[in-house]
């Protein structure tokens, strides 16, 4: 299979402009300053402690003078609120909300307001303004474009994250029925259509404390280094809690209709960022504390050693998020190239969050209350403790055809990407799959990029992956069932390998494998099938427990049905083409003999050569299934005369040293 390099196409100039669209887009971080305190410096104090930190956008919960004038003329990026109080009333009153318009936000020119959240947990705080939330939005936006103001900023309304029913796998994400359809529905269409995002506040560590000890794991939660979480029903990998919530999210909005049914160009416009977008407005982790919700077993003072709220996993989980953001890593396992920003909950320990100070609540700030750091971080990817590199790769998306799969390779080929390993007669020319071959050149596209943002899409051939594949010369290895999960679990593992990239077709009846007929035999089959589709990357033979990975050649009774080669009708046929293969090279090295220049080669005066020769460019150009059953029929003759030739040239060498 040889990748060459040719004119520029269509295909190139597309994903060359979807490439750069990706690359003009970045996240920004920034900072929640709530005020819910009593010892909190004055506003201007605090305008200075977000410049010298480097803090370029900030999120208020009100429309204080005294904050907003502070930061006046700063160039830091301003969110300000209306609260929930003022909903009915800007919802029922378009003159209400023009009014509150005027004075919040158009009287403060010199300070950049870039948004306008209107309330803040609704669904959670005020159920009973749910109906009037999207009515006060519009009210709020048509104001803003009335006083020319709709370009500088959009309206939003910060959602909390339990407003989803389902969030795990991150593909089953819905709605709670009561807010879906009547509100949720019409606030997506409003968002859509005035170019606005969906802002939610996504705590990653409520959501670790309020389970059972063991449930999730704590560096999984924190976003650490960890083995990672796969979602069951579209193999993604999740390396962090806080991407899974946010496909959650994503995927809950799908559920809606919102990029429901749309086309492969929308779809290609949706990716670079043309749409509904989530921002995180909060996520953050307590320093100390106990949290007052949940199950019992969370009820507990969590700061105690080794538990959850503590000043590492504070500094981690913010420090970790951070970076992130400011390196452009700012896209999920189900949305790659999304852009996001965030707010980092909180800018303050705010000591009237609640009664009781050993509240989790009242320490999630970056900072005590007399401007001290509660650990280091830094804004401007300078100053905190170095993170440990996060290792991705990228591989093909075996979904996708070999024709754009052979598009992106060759786009990928030409434009950097080492492939000379996957030539004829590389090290990595085996497997010799279109998808083990597009894998290699992607990811070698991908790394010589620095794994930039949407060097790894090739208009969506290739996908990001956070446990290292097995791309080339890797140990041989295999996918079995595991028979004492029981025939139910068996099944239902085999028809999602079946319906997921798996070629399950010869163990129908009377294909080539459905003997043995039992379900350990036929799940060996589609489990290895996946198993190896998937480039065998940890994580893809495990399907809940009802396989294994094994490195030794399985018995008889399984490897007939999990290694196409060993089943009984097409043993041979395998068993030829490898030997054809290995006289194939031999032949190859046998035909040229060193010329009188250095690295000068010549064929060998026998016409046996160019029969060789002209065999194995000819068998290189198929495809496996062709080179299977050509090379099966014509294996025997052409293996006699390989032999022969062989035979003859060794006579000819010992000949010749006598």
């Amino acid at each position: 299979m040889t990748h060459s390099v040719g004119n520029t196409s269509i295909y190139e100039l597309v994903v060359t402009d979807v490439f750069l669209a990706y690359l003009t887009e970045a996240g920004e971080v920034g900072v929640s300053y709530g005020r819910v305190a009593d010892n909190l410096p004055d506003p201007a104090k605090v305008t200075q402690l977000l410049k010298d930190n480097g803090i370029t956008m900030v999120r208020i919960y009100d429309t204080k003078p005294e904050v907003l004038t502070s930061l006046a003329n700063t160039n830091i990026k301003v969110m300000v609120m209306m609260r929930n109080e003022d909903i009915a009333a800007a919802a029922a009153d378009p003159s209400y909300a023009l009014q509150w318009v005027k004075s919040n936000v158009m009287a403060y020119s010199a300070t950049q307001i870039n948004g306008v959240a209107v309330g803040n947990e609704v669904f959670k705080s005020r159920a009973d303004l749910n109906s009037k939330l999207v009515p006060a939005m519009t009210n709020v936006q048509a104001a803003l474009v009335q006083l020319g103001l709709a370009d500088a900023m959009k309206v939003s309304t910060p959602v909390a994250f339990d407003a989803l029913k389902e969030s795990f796998p991150p593909s089953a994400g819905r709605f709670k029925d009561e807010i879906a359809q009547p509100v949720m529905k019409p606030m997506l269409d409003f968002l859509q259509r005035t170019g606005s995002y969906l802002t939610m506040n996504i705590y990653p560590f409520f959501t670790y404390a309020n389970q059972q000890p063991g449930t999730i794991s704590l560096d999984y939660a924190l976003g650490n280094p960890n083995p990672g979480v796969i979602d069951g029903n579209n193999g993604l990998m999740y390396d962090n809690l806080l991407d899974a919530q946010l496909d959650a999210t994503y995927h809950a909005m799908e559920a809606l209709g919102q990029y429901a049914g749309v086309s492969a160009m929308e779809a290609s416009a949706r990716s670079a960022g043309r749409g509904v977008r989530v921002a995180v407005t909060e996520s953050g982790w307590p320093s100390r504390g106990r949290i007052h919700h949940g199950p019992p077993a969370s009820r507990r003072l969590l700061d105690a050693a080794g538990d959850a709220a503590s000043i590492p996993n504070a500094q981690a989980y913010n420090n970790n998020l951070i970076r992130r953001i400011l390196s452009g890593k700012t896209g999920t396992p189900y949305r790659r190239d999304a852009n996001l920003d965030v707010y980092i909950f909180a800018l303050f320990n705010e000591d009237n969050k609640s009664v009781d100070p050993d509240d989790s609540e009242n320490n999630f700030g970056l900072f005590y209350p007399n401007m001290q750091k509660v650990y280091e971080f830094s804004f401007t990817g300078r100053g905190a403790p170095p993170a440990p590199p996060m290792e991705s790769w990228c591989v093909a998306n075996a979904a996708v055809s070999d024709a754009r799969l052979q598009a992106a390779l060759d786009y990928a080929c030409g434009h950097g990407a080492d492939c000379s390993a996957i030539q004829p007669g590389g090290k990595c020319f085996e497997p010799d799959t279109k998808i083990a071959h597009a894998s290699y050149a992607f990811n070698s596209y991908y790394q010589r990029n620095n794994k930039v943002s949407g060097s790894c899409y090739f208009a969506g051939a290739a996908s990001i992956v956070y446990q290292e594949p097995s791309m080339c010369n890797a140990k041989v290895s295999w996918c079995v069932a595991n028979a004492a999960v029981g025939d139910g679990r068996l099944q239902a593992a085999l028809d999602y390998a079946c319906s997921n990239g798996a070629d399950c077709s010869d163990i129908q009846p009377g294909a080539a494998c459905f003997e043995p007929n039992t379900m350990v035999a036929h799940a060996s089959h589609a489990f290895n099938s996946y198993y190896q589709l998937k480039l065998r990357a940890s994580g893809t033979c495990n399907f809940a427990g009802a396989a294994s990975v094994v490195y030794e050649e399985p018995s008889e009774l399984i490897t007939r049905s999990s290694n196409a080669s060993s089943c009984p009708r097409l043993h041979l046929r395998f068993m030829l083409i490898s030997s054809l293969f290995t006289v194939l090279q031999r032949s190859e090295t046998a035909c040229f003999h060193r010329g009188p220049e250095p690295k000068q080669q010549q064929l060998h005066p026998d016409e046996s050569c160019t029969a060789i020769l002209f065999y194995r460019v000819y068998y290189m150009k198929l495809g496996n299934k062709a080179r299977i059953y050509w090379g099966a029929v014509r294996s025997v003759i052409f293996l006699l005369g390989s032999m022969s030739f062989l035979s003859k040239h060794r006579s000819l060498q010992e000949s010749e040293s006598l």
